[in-house]
């Protein structure tokens, strides 16, 4: 059996294990040796980050050829016209590559969101909104660039779900453990797991704020 784990990183915390030079890590948040992130989320982006001990996992995972969609909630600056949604789901230059088609759509707030701390900047004279955006790649800060390219910056970046996991019941700073089979005669095996093993949610405060808890 392979371990996976579902973790909801915070806002400011950096998606590795080593030293951060003062910045929160995950080494923070996780007591469970032996995993590493598929993937990584920008220190100022929150949300789901998918952790196993099978290197073959992880690199299915992160790896854009197994077009694993990303889903993500973004809260702009300003109301995104139907043209720059449009834009968007084509594919935006972003000079050195352009993005592959993806899924843009307006939404309201996602129910029972958590604050982000710090919260972010809003102008008053500029009205903020939410989207959802489906993609099945994954480079550095490319959502926030597509939105910023089309006119309409990101505030708060969530990352929702990655192929078929997703965070459901886990606020931020919290993890969920799963066991999943690995068969490797079995193709498209890492969007294939066995029913989930949940080995509980553990708090969302970091490992060093536990331990100074009585």
């Amino acid at each position: 059996m392979s371990r996976l784990i579902l973790f909801n990183k915070p806002f400011g915390v950096l998606t590795q294990f080593t030293s951060g030079q003062g910045r929160a890590t995950l080494a923070d948040y996780l007591p469970v040796p032996g995993v590493y992130p598929a993937g990584r989320l920008d220190m100022d982006s929150e949300g789901l980050v998918v952790l196993t001990d099978d290197g073959a996992l992880q690199a299915e995972i992160a790896d854009p050829k197994y077009k694993l969609a990303k889903r993500y909630f973004a809260q702009t600056e300003g109301v995104p016209t139907e043209a720059a949604l449009r834009w968007l789901e084509r594919g935006v230059d972003l000079e050195e590559f352009v993005s592959k088609p993806c899924i843009a759509r307006p939404i309201e707030e996602p129910a029972g969101l958590w604050p982000r701390t710090p919260p972010i900047r809003i102008r008053k004279a500029i009205p903020t909104s939410w989207l959802e955006l489906v993609l099945k790649e994954g480079k550095n800060r490319q959502v926030r660039r597509m939105t910023a390219k089309v006119g309409f910056p990101t505030l708060r970046l969530i990352r929702w779900s990655v192929g078929i996991w997703n965070l459901d019941g886990l606020a931020p700073g919290q993890w969920r453990e799963l066991e999943i089979s690995r068969q490797p005669d079995v193709p498209q095996r890492v969007i294939r797991p066995n029913a989930p093993k949940n080995r509980g949610v553990n708090s969302s405060l970091p490992i060093h704020k536990r331990k100074e808890t009585p």
